[in-house]
């Protein structure tokens, strides 16, 4: 999707937005990492103030995928900081989309890759790995399944059922 915005894909894919297929997240989210527009299929997790299953998924090769984590919106601590961030980009990853809230601002708005986050929080979360992966979640009003595609730029975000080709 280099060099076409999210608007511009909702401007050319009004049918796909009617049927569902193209869906818009609410505008809740901050823009970290120096990647302010980034693309890539989804895998999901789900997880409450717990980041191990987070971390486990960014050692893994990214392969140009987008991380989207269901942190049930909570803002009582962060379950993404600055190492795992720093590994997710030497691993090839697109995009993190966290709905919760991340730590180190700093070292991750100097990192190559896309970070969406509610907001910055001081606190670590735990590492217990308790969570589930590869599942459908909802975020930002939003149901987001393993194996979409998401679009996000300074305008938004943007899941696709599929690959768009625009």
């Amino acid at each position: 999707m280099a060099f076409v915005t999210t608007a511009e894909v909702c401007d050319a894919n009004q049918e796909l937005i009617r049927s569902g297929e193209l869906r818009a997240l609410q505008p809740v989210f901050q823009i970290y990492g120096r990647r302010q527009i980034f693309s890539g299929p989804v895998v999901t997790v789900k997880v409450f103030e717990d980041n191990g299953l987070i971390r486990t998924f960014l050692e893994e090769k990214g392969n140009g995928r987008v991380l989207v984590v269901d942190g049930g919106g909570s803002q009582r601590c962060a379950i993404l900081g600055g190492n795992p961030v720093v590994q997710a980009q030497n691993n090839g990853w697109a995009g993190i989309i966290v709905n919760g809230c991340i730590r180190d601002v700093d070292e991750i708005n100097g990192c190559d890759i896309g970070v969406r986050a509610l907001a910055s929080h001081p606190i670590k979360a735990s590492k217990k790995g308790l969570g589930e992966q590869r599942v459908p979640v909802t975020i930002a009003g939003t149901r987001i399944c393993d194996g979409e595609w998401v679009y996000a730029d300074t305008d938004g975000i943007l899941v696709s059922q599929t690959e768009l080709s625009v």
